[in-house]
């Protein structure tokens, strides 16, 4: 009787119960390094067993020629380095340092896909894991956890199911690490939804100058529909680098080049002496983020901030400059999710944002709803860049602010409220551009298309109610009904105040 395929929510559940190990010994914007870690370990090791199952029986159990045929693999996978192994010896008074040998070994046969992932990871550390016998235990515990799962491909329900059960474990990590989650995790329906605004086409290059764990990167390469693409993302964390590594190799995106470094001040996305450029630039870096290096912006080598340079404590600018100079000049889009205050904020801001709109660059602006993000409440914005609009200079505002569904935790973007900004965006992007100075609602407090001189009238001034009229008009009060209602009110108050003097005369009182 066959083996029923194991299920993405099987897979969460099992994982999910693992962190039961680490919960209360170590931060969860920690643990999720440990945990992820050894959901790759496991699932790379059952790949390749699997594979060797699959030669044995081709090749009849000739040893040499399924030894063959495994150095053709994707991956290769050492003995010393399967889960198997640890797991047989999860009694060992060492197993810390048989599990940091066994990565180490790891990259070192896979040195093009996988080269200093584990670098930042220990699990032999006391800092994290506690004194020998109580990080032996734990680490015991962990093996036993992940030997319940088979994760060989034939025994999966489906070739995305570990993909897709990566990315869950990682929001839910991101929804336990409080403020810390906004550092690797942008939201599942917000990255969708830059995605879709987008829309990568084959041939294209994908760029994420903040990548994170990767989420954006690959939802935009699903976007193409196809495989014919070029990823590149830089991550400034070493330990989210490294997630952001094993979850493009989790989704058989092999040749992603993800970069470990401060974008800012030491970009690494790079061609000969210029930053490397993309057809696509999509990213959702740290909200104004303070001492983002001011400093060396008027030295910078490749001229980003030629526009002005940003507030020492504020960077949002400072990543859309660099955002913008990483794409082609005659075809390059940028997507960027930023905090309300860059669409109005005066002074060396104010001045940038003057330059990009009078360049014609900026294209939509997109107010999002409340409390979507991890560890902040506040509202952001997305911001799009099109250096291909050419006579169409207008500027679409939409305020979705009300499209949402409330949870108890944070906010979530719908599949409809994803498709109706959307739609909304390419509506404007096919329509003909303004003739006149005057702006035009496309849906009653939601969207509207304005032309470049009436933001110029409004001093470039981006805020979304200047273009979008949400104002509620109150109710006529009918004062007739009204008056009638207080004559009412006071019967029934007068007569409470008799049943009162009543009771009170009762009792003795009031006589």
């Amino acid at each position: 009787m066959s083996k029923k395929p194991i299920t993405q929510n099987e897979i969460n559940n099992i994982v999910w119960k693992a962190c039961d190990t680490f919960r209360g010994v170590i931060d969860p914007s920690q643990y999720k390094d440990y945990i992820l870690t050894m959901l790759f370990v496991k699932y790379v090791s059952d790949v390749w067993k699997d594979k060797k199952n699959f030669y044995a029986e081709k090749y009849s159990g000739d040893e040499i020629r399924v030894q063959r045929a495994l150095r053709n693999e994707r991956f290769q996978l050492p003995d010393t380095c399967t889960f198997d192994y640890l797991f047989e010896n999860r009694n060992a008074a060492n197993i810390g340092e048989l599990i940091n040998t066994a990565l180490e070994s790891m990259e070192d046969a896979n040195r093009s896909k996988l080269e200093r992932v584990f670098r930042n990871i220990d699990f032999n550390s006391e800092a994290n894991l506690g004194q020998t016998k109580d990080r032996n235990r734990r680490l015991k515990n962990l093996l036993v956890d992940f030997s319940g799962l088979d994760l060989q491909p034939s025994h999966l329900e489906d070739n995305d199911v570990i993909g897709d059960a990566y990315e869950y474990l990682i929001e839910k990590f991101a929804s336990d690490a409080g403020k810390k989650a906004g550092e690797f995790y942008t939201p599942a329906q917000v990255s969708k939804l830059l995605a879709k605004l987008l829309n990568p086409q084959p041939g294209d290059r994908i760029i994420d100058p903040t990548c994170g764990s990767g989420s954006l990167l690959i939802k935009l390469a699903k976007e193409v529909g196809n495989k014919n693409y070029s990823l590149y993302g830089q991550e400034i964390n070493g330990s989210t680098w490294a997630l952001a590594r094993m979850n493009m190799f989790l989704h058989e995106i092999d040749d992603a080049t993800i970069e470990w470094g401060d974008t800012l001040n030491n970009p690494k996305l790079l061609e000969e002496d210029s930053l490397l450029k993309g057809n696509i630039v999509g990213a959702n870096p740290p909200f104004s983020l303070d001492k983002w290096g001011a400093d060396n912006a008027i030295s910078d080598q490749f001229n980003r901030f030629h526009r002005g340079t940003p507030p020492k404590s504020k960077g949002d600018y400072a990543f859309v400059s660099h955002m913008i100079e990483s794409t082609y000049h005659d075809t390059g889009r940028v997507g960027v999710i930023l905090p309300h205050g860059v669409l109005f904020r005066g002074s060396s801001e104010g001045k940038i944002r003057k330059q990009l709109i009078e360049e014609n660059l900026l294209e939509a602006v997109i107010g999002l709803p409340a409390n979507l993000f991890y560890g902040t409440g506040i509202p952001a914005s997305i911001l799009i860049f099109n250096r291909a609009k050419g006579k169409n200079k207008d500027i679409l505002f939409v305020d979705a602010s009300e499209g949402y569904e409330s949870s108890t935790n944070q906010n979530r973007l719908r599949d409809s409220d994803i498709d109706k900004i959307v739609n909304t965006y390419k509506a404007f992007q096919k329509a003909i551009p303004l003739i006149s100075k005057e702006g035009k609602v496309l849906e009653e407090k939601y969207a509207y298309r304005a032309s470049i001189q009436e933001v110029a009238e409004n001093e470039y001034n981006l805020n979304i109610p200047r273009y979008v009229d949400t104002f509620e008009e109150e109710e006529e009060i009918d004062i007739p009904a009204t008056q009638n209602n207080i004559k009412e009110l006071k019967k029934e108050l007068a007569t409470v105040e008799q049943q009162i003097n009543n009771y009170l005369v009762e009792l003795g009182f009031n006589e």
